[in-house]
């Protein structure tokens, strides 16, 4: 696994004529950061030597740590590089010591389900194996830093049944409590909801195969309660009854996400009243979009189209973030998209089965991520009712290029920016000469402070504000003029 550096809770532009982000410089290989080196003064130095030997090397200190027995931040000029610039400050005989400001990472939990270990489930950790686009995923790592387990979270899987016996899958597996059986089978009307096409495995291994039990795959949720609701035949075809049915059981009998891949072009009275019944009880209902590469909201599909509050309609992405090639879309009827190409998980042929392929794709599996990462965000904040819950989700997704206009928030979910509560700075298109607007996204009422700096070192709070229910607040203020550059960051009060 190649390692990450997650950013928290800050986000930096800078007015100048216009905006210009400066990213901080990594050298990754070599382990520091290229634009900075420490130094400690030698004690009794005379300040004027520190001064004179730093204008030498056209060297200009950052920061001077008072606290740290004067230890100096030193920029690297442009000409210069970490380590003859080190060797500069050491040869002097002026310093305690010099040397590169080392790069440190988060020890992130990390699972050892062997299609997570080399690299195969990319849409969890996106590192840019496979010819991918790094961090072109859901940010798994850095959310299991947050939480892993979501025990106590039922996600009804709506499909073909699923092998409750796989290696993988058993110990998350529901089971009804009133006559031990793991779902309904709605589509023959019994209680065994055992796979006999695949389909449905295949869903349950993305969602909530078996964290760090050294086998196979690891799902979005690591533990998590998987009802399995068959109510399509070994052939993938259902109707509405059965559907419908299968909709019913999982509300009676305490789901809290339905994940639904499949889709139609026709309407349905009937299970459009069941998913309203699903809502009124608290139910979150992950519909994928579709894969006729359609426009929907032209061609409304369903159950993606319905226009009820607890629906959250999902495209899909390959590793590169382009939108699949087979996926629906639409800017007012899906919501978001998730990884759905080139996907391994859990098969139903054996109870160690597994499959994998490139041409393993569609909005089924994007729906699935969705639907494990629901299952994650409910067990971390317990309390809030659905709304706040899909607000949640859809604030914390990655703008993507090929998202924009194909999707109501032209975003990737990322599960980490959802549980670590980032908080995002957007820069708006103001109307007025010299003023600037910025809108920040972050949780629903969560307070938040935005400051403004010319250094990155002194910091001056702007505003002081709380985010609506839907997690957002929007700023104006007037560009200072011949200041140089402006940054500014929003984080948590102090």
């Amino acid at each position: 696994m190649k390692p990450k550096v997650f950013a928290r809770l800050l986000l930096l532009l800078a007015y100048l004529t216009g905006l210009a982000a400066q990213p901080i410089s990594f050298n990754t290989i070599a382990g520091y950061r290229a634009d900075q080196i420490l130094v400690q003064p030698a004690p009794g130095v005379n300040p004027q030597a520190l001064a004179r030997f730093h204008l030498e090397q056209h060297s200009q200190v950052l920061h001077e740590m008072k606290g740290a027995n004067g230890l100096q931040v030193i920029a690297v000029a442009p000409n210069d590089d970490v380590p003859s610039l080190v060797e500069k400050y050491r040869r002097s005989g002026l310093f305690e010591f010099a040397e590169p400001d080392y790069l440190r990472y988060t020890t992130l939990t990390t699972p050892n389900d062997p299609k997570y270990v080399d690299g195969t489930l990319w849409g969890l950790d996106n590192y840019g194996q496979g010819g991918g686009s790094p961090h072109a995923d859901i940010g798994a790592p850095g959310a299991w830093e947050v939480i892993t387990s979501a025990s106590n979270i039922i996600v009804a899987v709506l499909d073909t049944g699923i092998r409750y016996t796989h290696e993988d899958l058993a110990s998350n597996i529901w089971t009804n409590p009133l006559d031990g059986a793991h779902g309904t089978n709605s589509f023959s009307g019994t209680n065994d909801p055992n796979d006999d096409e695949g389909h449905g495995t295949l869903m349950a291994g993305v969602i909530g195969g078996v964290g760090n039990n050294g086998k196979g795959v690891v799902g979005v949720a690591w533990n998590v309660q998987l009802m399995a609701c068959k109510c399509f035949n070994s052939a993938g075809a259902s109707s509405d009854s059965a559907i419908v049915a299968a909709i019913d059981y999982a509300r009676q009998n305490g789901a809290r996400v339905i994940s639904a891949s499949f889709d139609s072009t026709n309407f349905g009275i009937a299970l459009s009243n069941a998913v309203y019944r699903a809502a009124q009880a608290g139910i979150i209902f992950v519909s994928s979009s579709g894969n006729n590469a359609a426009n929907i909201d032209i061609t409304p599909h369903y159950p993606a189209c319905f226009g009820i509050d607890n629906v959250l309609s999902v495209a899909y992405t390959t590793r590169n973030d382009a939108i699949g090639q087979y996926s629906n879309y639409g800017a007012t009827n899906v919501d978001l998209a998730a990884p759905g190409a080139d996907i391994y998980s859990c098969f139903f042929t054996s109870d160690t089965a597994y499959l994998g392929s490139p041409s393993l794709e569609g909005t089924s599996y994007a729906a699935a991520y969705v639907s494990g990462a629901l299952a994650l965000i409910l067990a971390h904040f317990p309390a809030e009712p659905y709304q706040q819950t899909i607000t949640r989700l859809l604030n914390g997704t990655d703008p993507v290029p090929a998202l924009a206009g194909k999707c109501v928030t032209g975003g990737r979910l990322n599960l980490h920016n959802v549980l670590a509560e980032s908080i995002r700075l957007v820069p708006l298109a103001s109307t007025l000469p010299g003023l600037f607007q910025f809108r920040i996204i972050s949780a629903p009422t969560r307070p938040c402070v935005v400051q403004s700096s010319g250094d990155l070192i002194n910091w001056s709070p702007m505003v002081t504000n709380t985010t609506s229910l839907a997690g957002m607040f929007e700023f104006a203020g007037l560009a200072l003029t011949n200041s140089g550059p402006r940054f500014y960051r929003a984080l948590n009060p102090p």
